[in-house]
């Protein structure tokens, strides 16, 4: 049976605005214990930008910048893409090694974010469970 990314992902999904301060941002990171939050910059359709630990460490604390002052706007990568909860977990591997990301939101059919698998949940599923090879 294969590993699926529905069984594998985290929910809910942490979302902020874009005007929200990096330090808010670093706050809800380190009360929830995850690793990024999701920058909603839909108008109409569904538009998402992701700022990560990692973003922070190089766009703030290495350029000096007050986290304060600066929005996650700023400093966000994005426009992002999207997973499918449906998806292998070795099919989602596979996108998030082609984009070189470690953090891949989860959308339902309509573009509603439903969940954010990283690759420590990757990780964790196969040291839980093993490899099977997948088909």
């Amino acid at each position: 049976m294969p590993h699926l990314v529905r069984d594998w992902m985290s929910s809910p999904v942490v979302v902020v605005d874009p005007d929200t301060s990096v330090s808010h941002a670093m706050t809800l990171m380190r009360r929830r214990n995850i690793h990024s939050v999701i920058v909603d910059t839909s108008d109409k359709n569904p538009s998402y930008g992701i700022v990560t630990t990692t973003d922070v460490r190089d766009k703030i604390v290495a350029m000096e910048r007050n986290p304060a002052n600066t929005t996650v706007r700023e400093i966000m990568s994005g426009s992002i893409i999207t997973g499918r909860a449906d998806w292998t977990l070795m099919e989602c591997s596979k996108i998030m090694q082609e984009h070189k990301i470690h953090h891949l939101p989860i959308a339902d059919e309509h573009g509603s974010l439903i969940g954010l698998i990283s690759a420590t949940d990757i990780f964790m599923s196969v040291e839980e469970q093993g490899w099977d090879e997948e088909k």
